[in-house]
């Protein structure tokens, strides 16, 4: 119906639905759009009120205003057709999991980590704000209770396992993200797992999720976090467009808090991208902080390199040990992304994003002045160059 407006009211609606796409995809080609659609409209209508009989309009003039007008806004609706996926786009679940897949290029025996689409659910989380329910029902299949928490939606599936909505004995609302069969009865692999989960509960509860329980049976295993009730960086950005001004400053300052926070308890994200950052009522949360490391403690992830190509750093492809600096540099890239809504080293083909980490330096100009200097730091190729957490905390504020 979106794309039928320009024929519905006779091209008059034109400007106000590209500009609404414009709005929507912070696009100043679309307002340059608009801006003609309507000088086009106003023209025609002009025209039309300087007769006070239409059958005096000369005949020279005629043909071109009808040609004029019908061509207008035929070609309003196809323009509509065209962008109206992007205007719409459908957004992802916050809850992305991992599969394997080959990259060229890093060393051998290794693979990067990249999040599928979700299998089993399109609707929002449940942050998006409303009364509805989140996620999906669960099926014949799905557990309805793993230890003391009762499962009551799924929240997405993907290589690791899968995460739910679930009640505590409370009735507070929790994330519990269940992976199976990820041990295969390695007790040694268990217990690495425990302790870097086990760490990740000492973070300082400062715009993070908090890790509430951790607890292995048998060959599977299950993480209990806070529940954020808001939309993931990534959806937001896809439903309302980049973010801008204060709101990217506020952004900004909150998860380098937050990552700071991790950093102080002796972890490394590993994973921080847009869809790990979830808007609460309360500001941004940072979530998965520790679980890339706790997985990679297990036998299942041997030789693989854990993490989502676009917001991986230069030594992550590398295969080596992952500093902090790493979560640092996709900090950065993920700013990028809230500013500009793409991804800063590209969204093709994995190969030629993993060229680009390496090679190139991506544009900066879309943030603010005041961060653009830092954002440039903090994505040097080399771990050593990278400003810490704490420092561009300090930087963003003054």
């Amino acid at each position: 119906m979106w794309a039928l407006v320009p024929m519905l009211t006779c091209g008059v609606g034109t400007p106000f639905t590209i500009g609404h796409a414009a709005m929507r995809l912070k696009s100043k080609l679309l307002w340059l759009a608009s801006a003609l659609y309507a000088i086009g409209v106003m023209t025609f209508w002009g025209v039309i009120s300087t007769y006070e009989d239409t059958d005096k309009i000369p005949g020279w003039l005629n043909g071109p205003m009808i040609i004029g007008l019908f061509g207008g806004t035929i070609g309003a609706v196809v323009h509509s057709f065209l962008i109206r996926s992007s205007v719409f786009r459908r957004p992802q679940s916050p809850y992305e999991h991992a599969q394997v897949t080959q990259v060229p290029g890093p060393p051998s025996g290794h693979a990067v980590q990249q999040p599928p689409v979700d299998q089993h659910t399109t609707q929002t989380h449940p942050s998006a704000g409303a009364v509805r329910q989140p996620g999906s029902p669960l099926r014949a299949n799905d557990p309805v209770q793993v230890g003391p928490y009762r499962l009551a939606r799924m929240l997405g599936k993907g290589g690791q396992g899968a995460v739910y909505l679930g009640l505590a004995p409370d009735g507070t609302r929790v994330a519990v993200k269940v992976l199976h069969d990820w041990f295969a009865g390695d007790e040694a692999a268990k217990q690495r797992f425990l302790r870097e989960v086990e760490a990740a509960r000492r973070v300082a509860q400062f715009s993070t999720a908090r890790v509430i329980d951790v607890r292995v049976d048998a060959d599977s295993a299950y993480i209990v976090s806070e529940f954020v009730d808001g939309s993931s960086l990534e959806q937001l950005v896809r439903e309302q467009g980049p973010r801008d001004g204060d709101g990217l400053t506020r952004l900004a300052l909150a998860t380098a808090g937050a990552l700071a926070a991790i950093h102080k308890a002796g972890i490394v994200h590993r994973d921080f991208k847009p869809a790990n950052v979830l808007i609460g009522a309360d500001g941004p949360r940072v979530i998965d902080f520790g679980i890339a490391r706790a997985l990679d403690q297990t036998s299942g992830t041997a030789n693989k390199i854990m993490g989502t190509p676009a917001y991986m750093s230069p030594e992550q492809f590398a295969g080596g040990d992952l500093t902090p600096a790493s979560d640092i540099f996709s900090w950065a890239a993920t700013m990028i992304y809230a500013a500009s809504g793409r991804p800063a080293f590209g969204a093709d083909t994995i190969p030629a994003i993993v060229n680009r980490v390496l090679n190139h330096h991506p544009d900066v100009t879309c943030l603010p002045p005041n961060l653009r200097a830092l954002a440039a730091a903090c994505l040097d190729k080399q771990p050593g160059n990278r400003p810490t957490a704490s420092d561009v905390m300090l930087a963003i504020v003054h």
